[in-house]
Order: structure tokens, then C-alpha cells, then sequence
């Protein structure tokens, strides 16, 4: 029984990078043997064990058969007899496909090594196509090594064009799209996820809206803008993605790659939004307009989503600054009303609201008036 450290650690460390995860893959074992040792299984499809005191996963070696469409058309063998080599032929790119021994020497049987010098993303070999999954993991790898100067190889961008036209894309399972896309948004260059796919074809299928070059650009643009926000968390990001998008558009899509809830619900606001911002005279602002953008963003209940709203709004919207700013201006006007000093006052149920919206409006109205004036 012999115990490699593969995959991204060695890769990583290569690289002169942090390394935070330590996947290892076992050749000549058995799973009676692994739990033997005090190791603990977990791997449903395929054998996988963690480590009894460090808890990092050992993979017993195994190889891949495609017998059907998409991500889940494999068949999975792993047996004693299956060797290294045989595991690291069934990874996706060559820089992936180096294992280290545990004495620190390198097997390295498909040169990963040279594709990490000469900075190429390069499938391992032709069962690469088999996994249309692995289109979206090599455009991720691309969004986060492209500021170390990587880039697809043209034999592999041409595999995966081959991959889009025999309609392989088209049976990838969107939970499964949603987590690469999610990680892509929050690689050091994003943009460079999206180019992939775009140059491959795929994202004509993933996001067809996306395709013509105008909103492309935009969309690319919004994104970039969002990113440099060091905090922006994936909504925001998502929602600058889809923000060059009319709203019932940008809504079906976000449903379409299953999209979390929080993600779905912003990049409905801002689509909605944008035709209203511009529609907004700055000279000459209404209280009224203000108040009722506020209420369609629950700004009361969800003040921090509003915070969100407005930080993608600025990046799709960049030439609108007026209008967004006198809704900023609004939105801290009107937070200083007191419902518990109405109620004080003797107003309740209706008259209440009523008041509440009342005082809401003066407030905005006057802290725009120098606008109107």
C-alpha cells in the first residue's frame, strides 16, 4: 500500500501558493484494509477515508468508464491493482495530474511540470471529453490562474468546442453549474471564466442571453466593477453578471441555474430598477418616486440588501450617478422616522401607515429640496 499527495496541493506548492487543502489517493488497498488502520470512510460513489488524526481524505486509486450522457454517465473501478498512472489519466488538466510521494519525489507521467512552466491549461487526455463538467473546471482554473499568465491550450480549447457541438453541455445538471459558477465569481480574474466559455461555445448554452457581444461586454464590465469591492459577497456579483438583462429575463435564467434565493431576489431588483433609475429626473426629483423605489426594495426590513442593491446599481449603471445618489439621500431621511413616536401621538392600524408614509415624504422632500431648488 502506497499513499501519493495529488491534485491541487502539489500543483500549489509547484506554483510557490499557499496550500490549503491535502487530497491523497492510496494504489494497493482495499477499504477493509484502509478501515483497518482506523481510517473513516465517507465517499458514497467511490472509496474515500479520512485520515484518523490529520482528517485529510484518501482516495483508493481508481479509474472512470463513461457509459452514459453528462456528469453522471460513469462508471466507477477501483480495486488493489489499479495503479497511479491510471488514477492521475482520469484527472482533468496535466497541472492536476502530479503526485508527490511521501518521501517528496514527483511522478509526474503526463508533464504536468512543463504545462506549469509554459503557464498551459491542457487536458490530461481524451477522456477529458467524456465530463462536460470539466469545461467549466478549466475555465475556473483559467479565472484563477490567468493573472500567473495562464491560458487554455488550443488543443484543448478545440476539444471542448467539439464537446459543446456534440450537445454534451447540454446535460450538465445546473446544481452542479452553480457551484462552478459560484467559485468562478470568486476568482482573482472572472472574467476569464466567462471568456473561456464563450470562445468554447458553452456559454451559449449555459446563458444564452449573455452571447451577443454588446451585453457581453456590459455584463463583463458590471462584474469587474462589483469585484473590486473587496467584500462583495456572490449575490451581488451574480446580479452584476445578469444586470445588462431586462428583468423577466434576467428572473428565468437566475431559476434556470438554480440560483440561491438571495441571489435570484437581487438580480430581480436591479434588473427592475435600472429603467427606473434612469427614468428619475435629477433636477427635479419627486419625493413620492423616491419613497416608492424604497418600499419596492423593502428598504425597512432589508437595509442591508439595499446596501447591495445600490453597490451593483452604481457598477450597471455608471452614468447615473445623480439619481442614485439623491436615492441614497432619500433612503437616510426617511430612516429617521419613529413608528413608536407616531403610535405615541394616538395614530394606529391604518392612519398609522398613513402617517408613517406622511413623514417619510417630508423628510425626503426636504432633504432634496436644494435639488429641486
Amino acid at each position: 500500500m502506497q499513499a501519493y499527495l495529488v491534485g491541487g496541493a502539489v500543483r500549489d506548492e509547484l506554483l510557490g501558493l499557499e496550500v490549503k487543502d491535502r487530497d491523497w489517493v492510496v494504489v494497493g488497498a482495499t477499504p477493509k484494509e484502509m478501515l483497518a488502520k482506523g481510517f473513516k470512510q465517507v465517499g458514497a460513489d467511490f472509496p474515500v477515508f479520512l485520515h484518523p488524526r490529520t482528517r485529510e481524505e484518501y482516495a483508493l486509486a481508481r479509474t472512470e468508464r463513461k457509459e452514459g450522457r453528462g456528469y453522471h454517465g460513469f462508471t466507477v473501478y477501483s480495486a488493489p491493482d489499479v495503479t497511479l498512472e491510471q488514477d492521475l489519466r482520469r484527472r482533468d488538466l496535466t497541472i492536476n495530474a502530479i503526485a508527490k510521494t511521501e518521501d517528496g519525489a514527483l511522478v509526474d507521467p503526463f508533464k504536468g511540470r512543463s504545462d506549469i512552466k509554459d503557464r498551459k491549461l491542457r487536458h490530461v487526455s481524451e477522456a477529458f471529453a467524456e465530463d462536460p463538467l470539466r469545461i467549466l473546471r478549466t475555465a475556473r482554473f483559467a479565472a484563477r490562474f490567468q493573472p500567473l499568465g495562464f491560458s487554455v491550450c488550443d488543443q484543448t480549447m478545440g476539444l471542448m468546442k467539439q464537446m459543446v457541438a456534440s450537445g454534451e453541455v447540454d446535460h450538465l445538471v445546473p446544481e452542479r453549474v452553480w457551484q462552478e459558477f459560484q467559485r468562478a465569481l470568486h476568482e482573482k480574474a472572472p472574467r476569464a471564466f466567462f471568456d473561456v466559455l464563450r470562445d468554447c461555445g458553452a456559454l451559449e448554452v449555459l446563458i444564452p442571453e449573455l452571447a451577443p457581444e454588446k451585453v457581453f461586454q456590459l455584463a463583463i464590465a458590471a462584474l469587474g466593477c462589483v469585484q473590486n469591492q473587496s467584500d462583495a459577497q456572490t449575490e451581488e456579483r451574480f446580479a452584476a453578471l445578469l444586470s445588462p438583462l431586462d428583468d423577466s429575463a434576467a428572473v428565468a435564467r437566475a431559476k434556470a441555474l438554480k440560483a440561491p434565493n438571495d441571489c435570484q431576489n437581487l438580480a430581480r431588483l436591479v434588473t427592475a430598477f435600472k429603467p427606473q433609475i434612469r427614468n428619475i429626473d435629477a433636477q427635479h426629483p419627486e419625493a413620492e418616486a423616491l419613497l416608492d423605489l424604497l418600499d419596492q426594495a423593502d428598504f425597512w426590513r432589508r437595509p442591508e440588501r439595499f446596501s447591495q442593491l445600490m453597490n451593483v446599481l452604481e457598477c450597471a449603471l455608471p452614468g447615473e450617478s445623480g439619481p442614485l445618489n439623491l436615492l441614497r439621500t432619500a433612503s437616510g431621511a426617511a430612516t429617521g422616522v419613529d413608528p413608536k413616536t407616531l403610535l405615541a401621538r394616538g395614530y394606529k392600524g391604518k392612519e398609522l401607515g398613513s402617517a408613517i408614509r406622511t413623514e417619510r415624504l417630508k423628510r425626503i422632500g426636504d432633504a432634496i429640496a436644494p435639488t429641486n431648488h
